[in-house]
C-alpha cells in the first residue's frame, strides 16, 4: 500500500504509538459464552506488525476500556509493556506517558474507533481509526485504514508507521 508523503512525514516523528483494543485489534464483537465467559479473537498479521514496529524502536502502549485477560495476555505476548486495561478515562493516561518519556505531541500516534478514544486523539499529533469506526472519530482521524477492525487495521497502521521510520533511517 502507498501512503501520502505528508503522512509518512507526520509519521517520522512518532515514539509512541497507544491503541484502543476492542474495534480496533478486534472486530468490535463480543462473543459471551453460556458460562459467561468470554472469548476474543486476534489478527495473527495484526500481532506481526506489532512485533515488527516493536523491533523498529517505536514504543507501543494499549489502552481499552474493558479489563480483559485474554487483551493483557495477548498484548504481553507480542511485547508490549505499557497496559492499561478497564480505562475509559484515556486522555489523562495519554498525558502522563507523554510526560513520563518527555514526549511532544507530534511524537505520538493512537489507533481508536469510538467516543472513549477522542480523548486519546485530543493528545496525540497523528490518529488512525477502522472504516467502521463512529463518525466522530472518523471526522479527527489523520488516516482511516482500508483494512477493517480485527481484520488488518492495526497492521496497516503499523506498516505505515514502519515506513515511516524505514524512509528516516534511509535518508
Amino acid at each position: 500500500m502507498t501512503f501520502p508523503a505528508t503522512l509518512l512525514e507526520r509519521a517520522s516523528q512518532v515514539r509512541l504509538f497507544v491503541s484502543d483494543i476492542d474495534g480496533v485489534w478486534t472486530d468490535g464483537r463480543i462473543t459471551v459464552h453460556a458460562d459467561g465467559t468470554e472469548s476474543t479473537t486476534f489478527s495473527v498479521q495484526d500481532g506481526l506488525g506489532v512485533v515488527r514496529l516493536l523491533r523498529s524502536g517505536l514504543e507501543i502502549a494499549v489502552i481499552s476500556g474493558r479489563k480483559n485477560p485474554a487483551v493483557e495476555h495477548r498484548a504481553r505476548r507480542l511485547g508490549i509493556k505499557e497496559i492499561h486495561l478497564g480505562s475509559l478515562d484515556k486522555g489523562p493516561l495519554i498525558r502522563s506517558m507523554m510526560e513520563a518519556r518527555g514526549l511532544k505531541q507530534e511524537q505520538v500516534a493512537t489507533i481508536g474507533d469510538d467516543l472513549p478514544d477522542l480523548s486519546m486523539f485530543c493528545e496525540a499529533g497523528l490518529n488512525f481509526a477502522p472504516p467502521s469506526s463512529v463518525s466522530e472519530v472518523r471526522k479527527r482521524a489523520d488516516w482511516i485504514t482500508r483494512a477493517s477492525a480485527g481484520h488488518g487495521a492495526l497492521r496497516e497502521a503499523c506498516n505505515l508507521l514502519f515506513e515511516a521510520r524505514s524512509n528516516v533511517t534511509t535518508s
